[in-house]
């Protein structure tokens, strides 16, 4: 993901940094991202990641 140059950087979190906010299992946030409640950014090495603004704020409607 390229960012312009006014953009704000949003902090990407694990999946096990998400499953511990939510107190749920790893896998259970990989569920939650297949199933569009969570947007999964891929990293180079294939990994998922997610956009902090957007945990928090899905986090805050529980």
């Amino acid at each position: 993901m390229m960012l312009g140059a006014g953009e704000e950087r949003d902090p990407l979190l694990t999946p096990g940094e998400v499953a511990g906010l939510f107190r749920v299992d790893p896998k259970t946030v990989t569920r939650w991202a297949k199933a569009g409640k969570l947007t999964a950014i891929r990293t180079l090495g294939g990994h998922r990641r997610y956009r902090s603004s957007e945990v928090h704020r899905l986090l805050g409607g529980q």
